[in-house]
């Protein structure tokens, strides 16, 4: 038997965590995905940023039982009649030692352009922290990535500097920005 799903909401949005069931469902094939989150998945999935090795990673991640909730979460938007998944946003692990989590997201094209990803941001930040544990939550993107970039700022996300790859820069929100 499946596990029960972990569901948190935002206004829109009902944002469901990768389990490994639902993982393993995603890999086998939209149908399959469909019918394990009880959505509609349009024809363009997964989004970008998000391919088949992105998904065995997650799986393989999520035989670790602390790793659920520190993975992705599905996006869902919420309909009285008919539910569809618009993107991806969640966390890459559990957080490091000094209370540091990343974050990461991506929308599918035709969901673009109409919050969110700004509103996925916000609610898992809240998530993230809910647990005393984490004190930042950081994402890198590229310069060049506007829309990305203002994702962040509009949660309060603060630029760093250089992010861990050539290209690539930092932002990031403290838990103390935040009171």
């Amino acid at each position: 038997m499946a596990e029960p799903l972990r569901v948190v909401e935002s206004r829109r949005l009902r944002l469901v965590a990768a389990s490994l069931s639902v993982v393993t469902s995603d890999l086998k094939g939209r149908a399959e995905l469909a019918e394990a989150l009880k959505v509609g998945v349009p024809d363009n999935w997964p989004p970008d940023l998000f391919d088949r090795r992105a998904m065995e990673f997650a799986q393989r991640e999520l035989l670790i039982a602390s790793v659920r909730g520190w993975s992705f979460w599905y996006l869902v938007l919420k309909s009285p009649k008919d539910e569809q998944l618009v993107g991806i946003c969640g966390f890459k692990g559990r957080p490091d030692p000094s209370g540091s989590v990343e974050i990461g997201y991506s929308i599918l094209s035709q969901f673009r352009n109409r919050g969110y990803a700004t509103e996925a941001v916000a609610r898992l930040v809240m998530w993230a922290f809910s647990h005393s544990t984490v004190s930042e939550v950081c994402a890198e993107t590229m310069p060049h990535l506007g829309q990305s970039i203002r994702v962040l700022q509009k949660n309060g996300f603060r630029h760093t500097g250089p992010g861990s790859e050539r290209g690539v820069i930092r932002y990031a929100v403290r838990r103390e920005a935040l009171n």
